[in-house]
């Protein structure tokens, strides 16, 4: 069994909040990435530092106070010398990944939890999310509001583009975890010694990244269903934090492609097999391939697409000639891509395959005629140009959009691999007497 006590001077710094009397060693260190969070602050930990103190191990609060310019870092003080086994660690940085990671690999906790400042999630998850660590049944746990016993309070905005979001990492990076950016995860210390050092993140994407790279190392992931409230003063930049993710998924698609993710030494070391992208019955892996044979097929659709709108153009209006052109190269486009692309034959699952493709395709007509209509209503007698050039752009989203539902949807089975994994040992507590 791996030890689960970190380096003497790996342990936080009691000039940093923690009392002169030294603590016991906790089972639990839950480490709060704060930034700028001075009126929010105090209220969170006291209400955290409650609840903590009815759990039956040994636990700490670490406020990784990353580069606030406010006063959060004098609040957070101020409260760690009042409350026992709560300290502070000042990262000279921005970014909740760096926090977080630095955190985390200073503990000498055996089990390392994250959840954000705001609380939004109901804390009567968290003996939940780490009993399955505590229990040796799995490597990491995480918080779902994706789950269908999840309650949660949230706007449609917030709604749409956490489901848009965690779409997409199962059409590009293949991922069967449902909810990865919930702010409310934990991992085994010994497992997040190994991890870590691989993850390059430093921002938002830090435990996407964290997550893909456990999955792939065949780490074991327990999901625990949540009740969340989403806080309406959240500090977080919806735009500037979508588009750090997008590039962190094409950066981390560029390395699965090349062969390049590196998790070959972490699944040596825990005793898993080689890396295999996970596979779905019928699709053949290798994500480069699939793009490349589904660009193909994509481009002689679109030309026939334009060619049959130009054709109807000529007797019908616009948007009648979008209408028909794309469900008929809709339905071709579903069975080629059904065949080359994802390498499913015969005859079986062709009908429901059909169905779920048209699904995807009043997407796609969705988004054309809003273009359209959009561009009569600037233009009421717009050339016959602008509505080809136009939609030329709007089908290549909608193409996107149509690669990643027909990889994450159509294509994919319920049934996974099976794949041979090792159990974790349970941790080993020490005494509960507080």
């Amino acid at each position: 069994m791996s030890t689960l006590t970190a380096p003497a001077e790996a342990r936080p710094d009691p000039a940093d909040g923690a009392t002169d009397q030294v603590p016991p060693t906790p089972v639990l260190d839950v480490v709060v990435p704060v930034h700028d969070e001075e009126d929010g602050l105090e209220p969170c930990l006291r209400r955290l530092h409650a609840h903590l103190a009815r759990l039956p191990w040994p636990s700490r609060i670490t406020v990784a106070e990353n580069a606030s310019t406010d006063g959060t870092l004098a609040v957070a003080r101020r409260v760690a010398a009042e409350l026992p086994g709560v300290v502070v660690r000042v990262e000279s940085g921005p970014g909740r990944g760096r926090a977080l990671r630095e955190a985390w690999l200073a503990s000498d906790a055996a089990v390392l939890v994250y959840m954000d400042v705001d609380l939004s999630t109901d804390l009567a998850a968290l003996l939940p999310l780490v009993a399955p660590l505590i229990s040796g049944h799995s490597d990491l746990a995480i918080g779902t509001r994706l789950a269908g016993s999840a309650r949660v309070v949230r706007g449609t905005k917030r709604e749409l583009i956490s489901r848009s979001y965690n779409l997409l990492l199962r059409g590009t990076l293949a991922t069967h975890v449902s909810d990865a950016q919930c702010g409310f995860k934990a991992v085994r210390a010994d497992v997040a010694r190994r991890l870590l050092p691989l993850v390059e993140d430093t921002g938002w994407f830090f435990d996407t990244e964290l997550l893909v790279l456990a999955e792939r190392s065949g780490l074991r992931i327990a999901e625990v269903p949540v009740d969340w409230v989403d806080d309406p003063d959240s500090s977080v930049h919806i735009v500037a934090t979508a588009r750090a993710d997008l590039a962190g998924i094409v950066r981390m698609s560029r390395a699965l492609a090349r062969g390049r993710l590196p998790v070959a030494d972490l699944r040596a070391q825990i005793g898993r097999g080689p890396l295999v992208e996970p596979a779905v019955d019928g699709v053949p892996p290798g994500l480069v391939g699939q793009l490349v044979r589904f660009a193909a097929i994509g481009a002689l659709s679109t030309a026939a697409y334009l060619a049959l709108f130009l054709l109807l153009r000529g007797v019908v209006e616009a948007q009648p000639a979008n209408l028909v052109a794309l469900l008929v190269t809709a339905v071709a486009n579903t069975a080629a891509n059904r065949r080359l692309t994802f390498g499913v034959r015969g005859r079986d699952g062709a009908g429901r395959a059909q169905l779920q493709g048209l699904a995807v395709f009043a997407l796609g007509l969705a988004l054309t005629s809003g273009v359209l209509a959009g561009l009569h209503a600037w233009d009421p007698h717009a050339s016959r140009l602008a509505e080809v050039a136009l939609l030329v752009t709007a089908n290549g989203l909608a193409t996107l959009l149509r690669f990643v539902l027909m990889r994450a949807w159509v294509f994919r089975s319920g049934s996974a691999v099976r794949r041979t994994v090792v159990v974790p040992t349970p941790v080993a507590l020490p005494s509960l007497a507080r």
